[in-house]
């Protein structure tokens, strides 16, 4: 997936009568808000990325029922062919297995109606974004532009966005879907950096062959918990699998194991077999198979005050939105949802056929996708920094087993995160804003 991007001093996004939306990142958000508004002929929506080839970094991806119902809306229906994601045979979205005895001790289930295509899937990373980059212009996609600046220019009201390598854009939106160190939300933000959980992942992703003697392993996605650590396995689209076990420790201390390890880097598969040598032997007999494993640190954030910045011009989707961390495998969704709601509410104030919207029409659609998104992100944030805490807590004590098997079986149910309904909450807000305007969607 190689795209090259002309270079001039200036980008040029099109003529000024259309709206104009400059994306940093082409990750999930980034490309999806590309789809939504592309075929919008009053809109020129145009996506700027750091590297210069897009190759994802990353293993697993999961996405509840509310992501895989924005896939469909989008029209990415490749994403929800069995080819390309796993669901687990039995229907629900996750079980929870005793790391010790490997019996399952609770189950999510899903709620409501929840039609097949739309359950939990999981996938290999690099495939969902390959099925995203089909539905988007090639066109609109830059390379080799890294962000590093923005300002509004007084005679024209313009956005003037500045890329690291001498060129710049104009445009009338600024969208930061620039991923968890966002360097668009860094430049109104400068204190938002994310913070270390303490947990550092060990993940690989490997041929579905290597593990297909291990009995049950490649039906089910399961996470295997432990007094003082998880274990995760899980079969992807593509006849991949994938394996993610892992470290925690407190981050107040100098000392914690992996504190220096790097996103993607090499991990050590001996320290991984030794962490889980007293586990069920089916956790240790996919550790044997796996060929390799990387390592992830994991890092989260708290929320943003705003998300609505540069006079109303400017704002986030996706992890430069709300560091969470992953918790809850609920990253993919939550980018989906974002870019939808971010489309509906452009396309709110500027539907097909219609003028170019006013400065104030473009603020008033960005207050509209803060209000529909920030609460429900706030809220996921809050849960994430509860449970980090208390897992820090418990590190260093005791835990009996039925303890252990009592806070597996009294976790929060996560429904709430995965099949949250983006569009009505949409419908909500604008019922709030002015109640003739739900019929423009």
């Amino acid at each position: 997936m190689h795209r090259k991007s002309i270079r001039h001093s200036f980008i040029d996004m099109a003529d000024s009568n259309r709206l104009r939306i400059a994306v940093v990142g082409a990750g999930v958000a980034g490309l999806a808000v590309a789809i939504a508004l592309q075929n919008n002929e009053g809109i020129d929506v145009q996506i700027y990325e750091k590297v210069t080839q897009l190759q994802e970094i990353g293993a697993s991806i999961a996405l509840g029922p509310n992501g895989m119902r924005t896939l469909e809306k989008l029209g990415v229906l490749a994403a929800l062919d069995d080819d390309l994601a796993f669901r687990n045979k039995s229907g629900y979205p996750m079980i929870y297995r005793h790391w010790k005895t490997n019996e399952v001790v609770s189950v999510d289930q899903h709620h409501g109606d929840v039609a097949y295509r739309h359950r939990t899937s999981r996938f290999y990373r690099a495939h969902l974004q390959q099925a995203l980059l089909a539905h988007v212009d090639p066109a609109r996609i830059h390379l080799g532009k890294a962000f590093t600046a923005v300002q509004e220019v007084k005679e024209t009201e313009n956005l003037l966005i500045s890329f690291e390598d001498g060129t710049s854009t104009s445009a009338d939106i600024l969208l930061g879907a620039d991923g968890i160190r966002s360097a668009v939300r860094q430049s109104y933000v400068p204190t938002s950096t994310p913070n270390w959980t303490g947990w550092v992942a060990f993940r690989s992703v490997f041929d579905a062959k290597l593990v297909e003697h291990i009995d049950g392993v490649l039906d089910e996605a399961s996470h295997w918990w432990g007094p003082d650590r998880t274990f995760f396995a899980s079969r992807l689209g593509k006849d991949l699998f994938t394996i993610v076990g892992g470290n925690y420790c407190d981050p107040a201390k100098n000392d914690a194991p992996l504190r220096d390890a790097t996103w993607n880097s090499e991990g050590d598969l001996q320290t991984l077999k030794e962490y889980y040598k007293d586990w069920h032997p089916v956790i240790q007999q996919m550790i044997e198979a796996s060929p390799y494993t990387k390592l992830y640190p994991n890092t989260f954030g708290s929320g943003l005050d705003s998300w609505v910045h540069g006079n109303g011009r400017v704002t986030y989707a996706g992890d430069a939105a709300h560091a969470h961390g992953g918790a809850f495998a609920a990253g993919g969704s939550l980018a989906l949802d974002d870019a939808y709601a971010f489309a509906l509410a452009i396309s709110h104030v500027n539907p097909p056929g219609s003028p170019k919207p006013s400065k104030s029409a473009i603020v008033e659609a960005l207050r509209i996708y803060e209000r529909t998104r920030k609460p429900h992100t706030d809220r996921v944030l809050a849960t994430v920094h509860v449970s980090n805490t208390k897992m820090i807590e418990r590190l260093g004590k005791e835990e009996s087993d039925e303890e252990l098997r009592k806070r597996m079986t009294n976790r929060a149910d996560p429904a709430w995160i995965h099949e949250h309904d983006v569009e009505a909450t949409l419908r909500k807000v604008l019922g709030l804003v002015a109640p003739e305007t739900q019929a423009r969607l």
